[in-house]
């Protein structure tokens, strides 16, 4: 009898689809599903804790596919007892990628200075278990599948899998469960493979009274993390924030916290984006009134104006101080921000109901992508987004943005953009103002001290010269006329020094914003 005699054929092993089979496959598609939430979660979190998203995704990425590499070359070493290696396999990966986004957090809030190694070593764990998990699926379907249709179907199974997820995480699993919940459901997606397994495999595992024991133990202690979610959850940013968190929504776009502090008799709000401060109430009008009132008074009659960023409406707020204004458009990314400070009572008495005004419009988009689009032309642009921590926010302040920005401006406009601190990241401000000057425009940039934040800077960009302006509106609580020439005045520890310019292609603006506040924070 030859070797050909012997084989099975192939279309009879094709189409033998055993409840066993069906079962491991659908398996593949929850183990796929599972590993590229933990991948994705960490990412995530790394990015809110530690900034700079594309650096943080890519390193994770590339950390996970990593250990993967490294557990599918494990299976080389299991030759036995296969079905039971799967079990404890999957129990640990619901117990460690389950878990993943709670530690990071809590390690975040009580052992910060481990959370960056915390963060790679759990990925790391995750990666080298799921990269176990297909070969042994693999090894166990093979007696019973064409090893043809055992690739294909496990293949397409994985990657239907990571494609369903890939969708869901942003869509819906954050926005509406937030990290740590989907983590901890997704991990109890894996405990209950491994109670599928064991029942499938009720034969051959030896022991089973205690592989039963411990999928019931890693299920009960998932529930519990998961009831405890919102506890967790309180944990590790009470202890970040310091102050009572009043709010916490995580949206496809950032994490928002806002917190109620208490002092001198009079309680006060604070908003985090992504764990970094955006404002604070008792001093928040310094900023403000400074972002606003340089380029409003000094235009002199401005009618049409354009606030790109500043969703929550306080930079708006000073802008309905000119009679002159007809129309302001904001244009913010995240629906969330601007909705969250149109509705909560206590928020639309801080940006005195600017939101609800009817001289304002309101696009929930990139502005980079606004401006591209756009063809109209503004007296006045106030540019007020968060500081360039990672690549997404660093295209905001290239030369490609300043472009487009200069296209939009009239004649006698002026546009002002917040530019983080002159003294404390010296190189990032002057950056950004040669960033300016490329593209044709003046920069005229100055500084307010604003204790929150400490010594903070801006730039004015315009086609004309910037004069200052003789009067400012009535009832401001920082600015006057007679001090707001101090705020152009540069002392030598802030004074201008060489630098390049921030171009889409090199990003250099993020790696030297990291540099420079890195000294401070770490």
């Amino acid at each position: 009898m030859t070797q050909k005699d012997t084989e099975i054929p192939h279309h009879t092993l094709a189409s033998k689809i055993t409840p066993l089979h069906l079962a491991l496959l659908v398996s593949v598609f929850i183990i796929a599903a599972c590993g590229l939430i933990y991948e994705l979660a960490a990412g995530a979190v790394a990015s809110y804790l530690l900034g700079d998203s594309i650096l943080q995704f890519s390193t994770i990425i590339g950390c996970y596919l990593f250990a993967m590499g490294v557990g599918s070359f494990l299976t080389r070493y299991f030759d036995r007892h296969l079905s039971a290696y799967f079990l404890r396999i999957e129990l640990l990966v619901a117990l460690v990628g389950g878990f993943l986004p709670s530690v990071i957090f809590l390690s975040n809030a009580y052992l910060p200075s481990a959370t960056h190694f915390l963060i790679y070593f759990m990925v790391f764990v995750v990666g080298v278990l799921v990269g176990l998990e297909i070969p042994l699926v693999m090894r166990l379907l093979k007696k019973n599948v064409a090893l043809k249709d055992l690739v294909s179907e496990v293949l397409t199974y994985d990657y239907l899998g990571a494609l369903a997820v890939s969708l869901a995480f942003p869509l819906f699993l954050v926005p509406q469960l937030g990290l740590i919940r989907t983590g901890l459901i997704f991990g109890l997606m894996n405990a209950a493979v491994a109670f599928w397994a064991l029942y499938l495999f009720r034969f051959e595992l030896k022991s089973i009274k205690l592989h039963l024991l411990a999928c019931v133990l890693t299920f009960l202690v998932l529930l519990a993390g998961l009831f405890f979610a919102k506890h967790i959850t309180s944990l590790s940013e009470d202890k970040f924030y310091q102050d009572k968190i009043v709010l916490a929504q995580s949206t496809p776009y950032q994490r928002i916290v806002l917190t109620q502090q208490a002092g001198e008799g009079k309680t006060g709000f604070r908003l985090f984006l992504n764990g970094n401060l955006q404002f604070a109430q008792r001093d928040e009008y310094r900023y403000h009134e400074a972002l606003v009132h340089p380029i409003m008074a000094a235009h002199g009659a401005p009618k049409k104006i354009a606030v790109l960023g500043g969703g929550d409406g306080m930079a708006v707020r000073e802008i309905l101080r000119y009679p002159s204004v007809e129309s302001i458009t904001l244009v913010e990314l995240d629906p969330n921000m601007t909705q969250l400070f149109k509705s909560h009572p206590d928020l639309i008495q801080l940006n005195g109901h600017s939101l609800l005004s009817n001289k304002l419009k309101i696009i929930n988009t990139d502005a980079f992508k606004w401006l591209e689009e756009s063809a109209e032309f503004f007296d006045v642009i106030v540019v007020d987004f968060p500081d360039p921590t990672n690549f997404n926010v660093g295209k905001l302040y290239t030369n490609s943005f300043y472009s487009l920005l200069e296209k939009r401006l009239n004649a006698g406009a002026y546009a002002v953009i917040q530019t983080t601190s002159p003294l404390i990241a010296r190189q990032t401000f002057w950056t950004v103002a040669h960033t300016i000057e490329s593209v044709g425009l003046q920069a005229t940039p100055y500084h307010a001290h604003v204790p929150s934040f400490g010594e903070w800077g801006f730039i004015i960009a315009s086609h004309r010269p910037y004069r200052l302006p003789t009067q400012l509106p009535e009832k401001l609580q920082f600015l006057t006329a007679q001090s707001l020439p101090q705020l152009f005045i540069f002392p030598p520890d802030m004074a201008r020094v060489p630098s390049d310019i921030n171009r889409l292609s090199n990003q250099i603006l993020v790696n030297t914003y990291e540099q420079e506040w890195g000294k401070i924070v770490h």
